[in-house]
């Protein structure tokens, strides 16, 4: 379809003035498009009925596929607050990481906590190695229930000095209603939730953990 000299200066003319606050074109817009491409066509060969029907076919997807995409993103922000949400829900509640390992190397003592739901008579803490033998047995005073902190200097109970490497903890006591307990490093309450660029981390004991490292949630 040709345009004339006086079509296409008036087209200059107006997308020049014309200012688009948003930036965006909507179908108002198209529509105003198509009919100033109507109005300066060229009248010996007018444009054909199906090219008309074929730009506002181009332009109704365009218009719907932004649309679309508009849409997918407010349900993407929507779905990680509803998720933010959850994780707060998870405060109170007891956790476990699924793992009650920790690293020993040589010239450092190995410091962890351990939780313990109610309160402590009698016990001890055990350092497991990789086949579950225990290593080292540190006998406990009475504690108040809560999380408690330890410290290993990686020592087994002979007094030799272990190898660098990964070993367990566990905890078998006796509470004052003279119950027999065992728990294990890895299980803490969730007191309190922080977000990070969108990722949630979770409080248990004195540090946060990745909420996504968390392998079960019961409640406290």
């Amino acid at each position: 379809m040709a345009i004339n000299s006086v079509g296409a200066n008036a087209a200059t003319t107006a997308s020049s003035t014309t200012v688009n606050p948003k930036g965006v074109l909507g179908k108002d817009d198209f529509l105003k498009l198509l009919l100033l491409e109507l109005k300066y066509q060229d009248p010996t060969s007018p444009m054909d009925s199906e090219k008309i029907l074929t730009q506002t076919s181009q332009l109704a997807s365009l218009e719907s596929s932004e649309n679309t995409n508009k849409s997918l993103a407010a349900l993407s922000t929507s779905l990680a607050a509803s998720m933010q949400y959850s994780t707060i829900s998870a405060i109170g509640k007891i956790a476990d990481t699924g793992s009650n390992a920790v690293v020993f190397e040589k010239g450092s003592a190995t410091n962890f906590e351990v939780y313990y739901p109610t309160n402590v008579v009698s016990g001890s803490v055990n350092v497991l190695d990789v086949n579950g033998s225990i290593v080292k047995t540190m006998p406990l005073d009475p504690l108040t229930k809560g999380v408690q902190p330890f410290s290993w200097n990686g020592t087994n109970d002979k007094g030799d000095t272990v190898d660098d490497g990964t070993y367990y903890i566990e905890s078998n006591y006796t509470d004052d209603n003279h119950l027999d307990h065992k728990v294990r490093l890895g299980t803490y309450p969730i007191t309190s939730v922080r977000f990070d660029n969108g990722t949630a981390s979770v409080k248990m004991g004195s540090n946060y953990v990745p909420f996504d490292s968390i392998k079960e949630i019961v409640g406290g």
